[in-house]
């Protein structure tokens, strides 16, 4: 048989500052009565500590709710409903009465040291902003639910990083398809651990309001060699695009000395022309120009 989960349902309260009047006149009804002895003998002393009894049970119903506060009522150890109100309230004095805050809280994760899809070992950690939705699951389906949420937004963060690769790394200059990663994909990132953390947290009766990722690096172990990688891609581009320009221009070089007639060279002089354009502007140093004061040939 599956167990029923407990949800939240309102309790109406009664407004706190007419109990107040309610309690004081009885209160005060009874102390006249006993001083004045309207009613002489037992009777009357009896009715005069009944009343004074009954206004202060009035009071003890009395209880003080802020704003974004909830109080959870049980009778007995039955639930009996969240009041939601706010200000002076009053309710039977004999329910328990504990107050939960509705308000939208920070979770600062620690540092994590996970395993990401590739099985790289990254540090990583999060922020989220949660609240209490429903009182009743907060306080009854768990045992804490403060230290639940620490405990399942930690699962929920190492679960989230084992999908994702760190970055692309070489799978963009093999020509693969892009896919979402750790470092490049921020906000489908973030989703993805608000859905995580949501499901998780739904058993206790919490919402996530934002999820986001505040550290993300390789494990010192690795770090070294992953930078070694990713200067070595900075170069592999930059020279990429280097040689393109340099193609370009000698290209430009060789069509602007064809179309004005200035010089006809052979193949294998163009082949020499080429190559030492390539020379001079791929170089990493300043090319040392070379005068020749000879013939084409020589």
């Amino acid at each position: 048989m599956a167990r029923q989960i407990r949800e939240e349902r309102p309790y109406a309260s009664a407004n706190g500052y007419n109990m107040v009047a309610v309690g004081c006149m009885l209160i005060l009804l009874g102390v006249l009565l006993l001083w004045r002895m309207a009613l002489p003998g037992l009777g009357g002393l009896l009715i005069s500590v009944a009343l004074i009894v009954s206004g202060a049970v009035v009071l003890a119903g009395l209880y003080m709710l802020q704003p974004n506060t909830a109080a959870i009522l049980s009778l007995f150890g039955a639930y009996r409903g969240t009041d939601r109100s706010e200000g002076l309230r009053w309710a039977n004095p004999l329910l328990v009465k504990r107050t939960l805050s509705l308000r939208a809280r920070n979770l600062n994760m620690p540092t994590l040291k996970v395993n990401d899809k590739r099985g790289n070992p990254v540090e990583i950690a999060a922020a989220v902003v949660w609240q209490v939705d429903d009182t009743a699951q907060a306080v009854y389906e768990v045992d804490d639910y403060e230290r639940y949420v620490g405990v399942q937004a930690e699962t929920a963060l190492r679960h989230m990083a084992s999908r994702y690769a760190y970055d692309s790394g070489d799978a963009e200059a093999m020509g693969a398809a892009a896919e979402p990663t750790l470092r490049g994909s921020i906000d489908e990132v973030g989703q993805a651990l608000m859905a995580e953390l949501q499901e998780r947290f739904a058993a206790a009766g919490v919402e996530v309001r934002d999820a986001k990722l505040t550290h993300l690096a390789y494990a010192p172990e690795i770090a070294q060699v992953m930078l070694r990688r990713q200067q070595a891609e900075a170069i592999i581009s930059a020279r990429s695009k280097i040689v393109l320009g340099a193609v370009t221009m000698v290209e430009s070089a060789l069509k602007g000395l064809s179309e004005r007639s200035i010089v006809e060279l052979d193949d294998e002089r163009k082949a020499a022309m080429v190559s030492n354009l390539l020379v001079v502007l791929c170089s990493d140093k300043d090319a040392q120009p070379i005068i020749n004061t000879g013939t084409l040939y020589n």
